[in-house]
């Protein structure tokens, strides 16, 4: 696999941070929430900001947020769908929530609003689950949360109570539960499922593709995994992939990407004994099989970061933390990871050679003038994300 760069080229860069939200919309990274180290102690992100990274100039910019705000959090979940992003749950300074907020990323405005549910129950609290986007609704699964006594069935084994936590009649545990929320009703719902469920779990990793939904590893009551679960939507039947080649470490905090109807990516987590990892994998879902791939970032490893899709099947990066979170000292990233999954386009080789290297080729400078308009106009975009920073001029 031939990866690709990381670049900063502006002095203006998204504070460092580990269990943010980010999507892709439009070649723009948007990036809200999550929480940094200061000193001894853990403090969120502002959550009237959001930081948009432009993937072609490689420019950072930051906008205010207005409405409904949400309140400051980490473990969020979030996804884009028809310009909107949507948020679910997370973790504030009152515990988990079950809370739906959404915002406009094409108007520019950035005015966030509160979702009241008008049909059905919406899931009970719960932080560092995943979601799903499939046929302009979207699906939850799993999570850390707390439940009322009153709603924890001892025979259904899709709560798991983590008996170090429980408080008088407020139990927490882990969930396998599938959510549907459809934006247009305003309506939650669970569907009847079949097949053998994956475990309950939380921060693990998901990634949909070829209408069918996957999870990957995560927490597990004591332990961490890398078992692979398929969800088909139509059937809305479970099933485990078990794979016929080698397999990752189980893991947490790592990110699962699609970037074909039949492959998906894996980057970093942390191992079941405690390590930051930096390794990628491959997943082919009909072959079943694992391919451990290479890329220029093995010396930057990440967990509770997070990964969008990009043009071209690349695979965007950003924050997470390099060490294990529980440590005092956490160190917190906000560099962007740009992986390349697949070759690129021609027009794509030839406008990042062009900008690329038109400073320091007088040729290239001379003839750029002559390109025709469209072509000049994306060449000086991608000319930006080239240009030195303001470490290399000095």
């Amino acid at each position: 696999m031939d990866a690709e760069f990381e670049r900063h080229c502006s002095e203006l860069v998204a504070r460092e941070r580990s269990g943010h939200t980010a999507v892709v919309e439009e070649n723009l990274l948007y990036v809200w929430g999550g929480y940094m180290s200061v000193a001894d102690d853990e403090v969120f992100l502002p959550n009237n900001e959001i930081w948009v990274y432009d993937l072609e100039r490689g420019l950072w910019e930051v906008f205010h947020m207005t409405g409904e705000i949400p309140p400051s959090m980490s473990g969020t979940c979030s996804c884009s769908l028809n310009g909107h992003m949507y948020i679910f749950g997370g973790c504030d300074d009152n515990g988990q929530t079950n809370q739906i907020y959404c915002v406009n990323l094409t108007d520019g405005k950035y005015m966030w609003k509160k979702i009241i549910h008008e049909i059905g129950s919406a899931p009970s609290p719960r932080d560092k689950l995943s979601c799903w986007v499939h046929n302009g609704r979207i699906i939850y699964f799993g999570g850390y949360g707390h439940k009322q006594l009153t709603d924890v069935d001892s025979r259904n084994m899709s709560f798991i109570i983590d008996e170090a936590s429980w408080v008088e009649d407020v139990f927490y545990g882990w969930n396998n539960e599938v959510h549907i929320f459809d934006p247009t009703q305003a309506s939650w719902s669970e569907p009847q499922t079949h097949g053998r469920a994956p475990a309950p779990r939380a921060a693990h990793a998901s990634a949909t593709a070829g209408g069918r939904g996957y999870i990957c590893g995560g927490r597990v009551m004591e332990t961490r995994t890398s078992d692979v679960h398929c969800l088909d939507f139509k059937s809305w039947t479970w099933s485990e992939i078990i794979p016929v080649s080698s397999t990752p470490v189980g893991r947490s905090w790592h990110t699962l990407t699609a970037v074909s109807d039949s492959t998906l990516f894996l980057f970093g987590g942390l191992s079941v004994d405690c390590k930051p990892m930096s390794d990628g994998w491959l997943l082919d879902v009909e072959k079943k099989t694992w391919r451990e791939v290479g890329h220029p970032y093995k010396n930057k490893p990440r967990l509770w970061h997070t990964a969008c899709p990009g043009k071209d099947s690349d695979v965007i990066v950003f924050g997470g933390s390099c060490d294990y979170i529980l440590l005092v000292d956490t160190g917190h990233c906000n560099d962007a990871l740009v992986f390349q999954m697949q070759p690129y386009p021609l027009f794509r080789i030839c406008e990042d050679y062009i900008a690329k290297n038109v400073r320091n080729c007088e040729l290239l400078r001379n003839q750029l003038p002559l390109l025709p308009p469209t072509l000049l106009t994306a060449v000086q975009m991608r000319m930006s994300f080239y240009r030195p920073s303001k470490k290399q001029k000095d």
